[in-house]
């Protein structure tokens, strides 16, 4: 008798029943899905998106009361590695628009997954990838410049933008950062809608998650991309674009995981 553990054959999303290889035009159809999602009871997804908001205003002001002014940039783009599971409440609302069931404030507040408590595991996962970005930023920092002490907000764009050095920095610190959101943005775009929708374990959520987005890599690299895009207009309106866009790309994202379903 064999004392070795029998072959697991790998994740294929073609044995499971997924779609692979979707145009690159199924990007904008899952944005308009989410745009109909959203304007269904616009009330419960535009307050889910005020909360947001106003949670990411504080994190921000109580990091500039505790001087921590030089890990802000990093923290607003660790916000796009904790997204997904931040949005649950919203698939929860178009898994029920879906199912035609009644989708209020409370059941998008408190969330029943089907998975149960495996969504928290994923949950803590994209908490500690987005800290560690944030310490990787601060050793990156640290490494192009030294012990210079971080020169203000009112300063940090013309060091980073006018001198050599600054570029550097940011060629740098930007591809580390690309490296973060894509590892995040694999193991979670798929695998939280899943755990909210299906009885499975988090590491089969996110492996599967992985596995889709490498077979739909083209339309999965537009859909980061108008992630990325959107999440750059909320900076630019600082921040107050998040109450129309969260809700958007959360529901959006829902119609994503439903699309790649065979």
């Amino acid at each position: 008798m064999s004392l070795l553990p029998p072959v697991v054959p790998p994740l294929s999303p073609a044995r499971e029943n997924y779609h692979r290889d979707l145009p690159v035009g199924m990007a904008f159809k899952w944005l308009a899905a989410g745009g109909r999602d959203m304007m269904t009871q616009p009330a419960s997804s535009l307050v889910y998106g005020v909360v947001v908001l106003l949670a990411s205003v504080t994190v921000i002001v109580g990091m500039g009361l505790l001087g921590w002014e030089q890990v802000l940039f990093p923290a607003l783009a660790g916000f796009m590695v904790v997204g997904p599971i931040v949005a649950v409440g919203l698939y929860e609302k178009s898994r029920r628009i879906a199912l035609r069931e009644r989708a209020t404030l409370a059941n998008m507040i408190f969330v029943k997954a089907a998975s149960g408590s495996q969504i928290l595991f994923i949950g803590a996962l994209l908490v500690l990838l987005m800290l560690l970005w944030m310490r990787a930023a601060v050793i990156i920092y640290a490494l192009f410049f030294g012990l210079r002490p971080f020169p203000g907000l009112d300063h940090i764009a013309s060091m980073l933008l006018m001198t050599p050095v600054g570029w550097s920095m940011l060629i740098v610190g930007g591809s580390v950062g690309a490296l973060f959101a894509a590892l995040s943005f694999s193991i979670s775009i798929f695998a939280v809608p899943m755990l909210l929708d299906k009885d499975v374990d988090a590491f089969t959520a996110m492996g599967t998650s992985m596995a889709l987005v490498w077979n739909n890599l083209p339309v999965m690299v537009c859909w980061g991309l108008i992630v990325a895009t959107l999440f750059a207009l909320c900076v630019a309106t600082g921040l107050l674009a998040l109450v129309v866009v969260f809700p958007l790309l959360g529901h959006a994202s829902w119609h994503a995981y439903k699309a790649v379903q065979a």
